[in-house]
């Protein structure tokens, strides 16, 4: 890996992490939803992409979200000087589409015909 895009991913990353530290993260969001009957998050979020019984009046409510994000290539150069005249070098970085699948889940049991939110499942760290 080049020191340009070494470079690039510590700043991405040092910028979703000053992001999420003033946006709070994923689990603290969910975290609110304990408690309250899977109505809340399917207002809030929209219907689940996945729910899978997990037997004795409990089940998983999952949802999916895919981000994109197109990352600009870069371009440098650099003139050199040899014995046969001055030539100028360029590097070129090609850009790319960066695809982020994230999945947030829900546990919750069933009480009085409802179904109430018991716990979640922290996303992955770049989920948070």
């Amino acid at each position: 890996m080049s020191t340009h895009r070494a470079g690039r991913r510590t700043s991405k990353i040092l910028f979703i992490a000053t992001a999420l530290a003033l946006t709070g993260c994923a689990s603290d969001i969910m975290k609110n939803y304990v408690g309250q009957p899977v109505e809340s998050v399917v207002l809030d979020y929209g219907p689940p992409t996945a729910v899978v019984d997990l037997g004795q009046g409990e089940r998983a409510y999952q949802w999916r979200q895919v981000s994109t994000s197109a990352v600009a290539g870069t371009s440098s150069g650099e003139v050199r000087h040899t014995k046969h005249g001055t030539v100028y070098e360029e590097t070129e970085t090609p850009g790319y589409i960066e695809r982020q699948e994230c999945f947030y889940t829900f546990y919750a049991r069933a009480s009085g015909g409802r179904w109430f939110i018991t716990n979640f499942r922290r996303p992955k760290l770049e989920c948070e």
